[in-house]
């Protein structure tokens, strides 16, 4: 299998890298994410021009009918340059659903303007006291004449301060649960906007005899939000990586740059040899997040594949992120410098959708599942 970018891949990687690498360092970053918004509307009208917007969706629907690979390609830059932009929370996975599960109708209403960066969306589907893996909501759907009405609390609903259309989650009168278009202006919606540590943004979204329709023919969506959900802790790998190899890139140079006793910090060996160690996991995070986009790619989406994935993602990304703090020292902990905000999104990133810990409990519940092997 090639595991290497062909040409246009790297075309759009070069592109993003760029255009992003123009756009943000410590300093505009910092002054981009203390907005009310939290990021640029610039870079965003820049991110539809070149098409990223409209990358993940089908031609009929507006889109540029890319894949995995591309969509990955994308986050891991994103990563990188650690811009806030909301390119998972407001395109990836509420579109995803949409391609997914909503009707042809609904598909034009809402995939082309996205793409064209018209309007934003927020996937809301977290809830207070609850933890992943559960699907089960406390949000409740009635039918009402030709549509529905929501009642519930949702909360993180990332990015849903800046959301135009709210994807909502709600239990069904007959079980299972359902999904559902929900205008954010429509009565009896309430958004309590807040920042995060990683200098993001969230929601509180409070629905009280709220109007909705519902998404495609209805019924049971609960495998297309799990399948939303591996698709977005894949991304969550992708941008991980990309944010560990520029805490690796900062903290290399740092050792090259610092001095003690009057010399070079990396000419001490007991810190080339952390970083060396900071090497080989960000090495083995990289193949992990691949081995997730070519699970993708082909067709397969399955939870366990994630959960592999994301645990050892997120326990590189804790290693790593702890020593570049250790090694650039109390500079580290700066808001001026750019590695502690790097190792502020690990860390929500790790927690998102599932924290290491949360994946190996899961793996570890499933290890009964696999046959054993009998040597005697």
């Amino acid at each position: 299998m090639d595991f290497e970018l062909n040409d246009e891949q790297g075309m759009l990687r070069d592109t993003t890298r760029e255009l992003l690498s123009r756009s943000y360092d410590a300093e505009k970053r910092n002054a981009v994410t203390a907005t009310d918004r939290g990021w640029s509307e610039e870079v965003w009208k820049q991110f539809a021009e070149i098409g990223l917007l409209g990358l993940p969706f089908a031609e009929s629907d507006g889109g540029m009918g890319a894949g995995p690979v591309e969509t990955m390609t994308v986050m891991g830059e994103i990563g990188r340059s650690l811009a806030p932009e909301p390119y998972l929370d407001a395109v990836l996975t509420p579109g995803s659903l949409i391609a997914e599960v909503g009707s042809a109708a609904q598909r034009a209403a809402v995939l082309p303007a996205l793409a064209e960066g018209g309007i934003l969306l927020a996937f809301a589907h977290d809830e207070p006291g609850t933890r992943w893996p559960a699907v089960p909501v406390a949000t409740t759907a009635t039918p009402r004449g030709d549509g529905w009405i929501l009642n519930g609390r949702k909360n993180p609903v990332l990015h849903g301060d800046c959301a135009d259309i709210l994807i909502v989650s709600a239990a069904l009168p007959a079980g299972g649960v359902g999904l559902f278009l929900v205008n954010v202006d429509a009565t009896g919606v309430t958004r309590t906007p807040y920042a995060t540590h990683d200098g993001l943004r969230g929601a509180q979204v409070d629905l009280v005899e709220v109007p909705a329709k519902g998404l495609g023919a209805g019924g049971d969506a609960t495998s297309a939000i799990i399948a939303a959900q591996v698709r977005a802790q894949a991304a969550l790998c992708a941008e991980a990586v990309g944010a560990m190899s520029e805490a690796l890139r900062l903290t290399t140079e740092y050792l090259k740059q610092r001095k003690q006793f009057g010399v070079p910090l990396a000419k001490f060996q007991t810190l080339t040899q952390r970083a060396a160690d900071m090497y080989v996991l960000l090495e083995l995070a990289t193949s992990m997040s691949l081995y997730a986009t070519m699970s993708l790619a082909d067709g397969v989406v399955d939870p366990i594949i994630a959960s592999r994935v994301k645990l050892q993602v997120g326990r590189a990304a804790r290693a790593i992120g702890a020593e570049a703090i250790q090694m650039h020292g109390g500079i580290g902990m700066t808001a001026e410098y750019p590695v502690g905000h790097y190792v502020s999104r690990l860390i929500a990133i790790d927690h998102t959708l599932g924290s290491a810990d949360d994946h190996l409990r899961v793996l570890a519940g499933r290890v009964a599942d696999h046959e054993m092997v009998d040597i005697a």
